[in-house]
């Protein structure tokens, strides 16, 4: 699937492992939550980052104790329409992940800023329709929104810190 990443497709160094498929001996890897504890024992004799894939009905608290151990966290969007993801992301980051967080699914373009503004960093777009929302759009989404009421994961300020400062 393509990575949206900075306001460009980018190359995905994780590999995404199923279910049954062997962890590899080196190389950063996103594997199930079901198969952490199994990829938390293997990774003292392996060599690369470890990423979770999480659906979006995980209990943000649950990952807490396992910041240290993975620098990737995908959480799952089923459809666009489908926002508990965005809620994930924004108290992950408040919990203090660190990490990189990605959505996975078929998100649109003018979703972007708001994804940002939860604390991802990137988007894995289905091929189809990364296909027919190009860069260009995703560039443009990421700017749609420049002010806002409340603060956000990207964004410190609001509207009313701002008039504050003016005053």
């Amino acid at each position: 699937m393509p990575l949206m990443r900075n306001e460009s497709f980018v190359t995905d160094s994780y590999r995404h492992l199923a279910d049954d498929e062997a962890l590899p001996a080196s190389g950063d890897m996103i594997i199930p939550l079901t198969r952490l504890e199994e990829a938390t024992r293997h990774l003292a004799s392996s060599q690369g980052k470890l990423g979770i894939h999480v659906p979006n009905t995980v209990k943000p608290a649950s990952l807490t104790p396992h910041f240290n151990e993975v620098a990737l966290i995908s959480v799952a969007f089923p459809a666009f329409n489908d926002g508990r993801g965005f809620s994930i992301a924004r108290r992950l980051r408040r919990n203090g992940f660190t990490g990189t967080l990605r959505a996975t699914g078929p998100l649109i373009a003018d979703q972007y800023a708001y994804a940002k503004a939860c604390g991802f960093d990137e988007i894995d777009l289905p091929e189809g329709l990364a296909a027919r929302q190009g860069a260009d759009q995703w560039k443009k989404g990421a700017s749609a929104i420049s002010l806002s009421y409340q603060r956000g994961y990207s964004r410190p300020s609001t509207i009313l810190d701002r008039r504050r400062a003016a005053h």
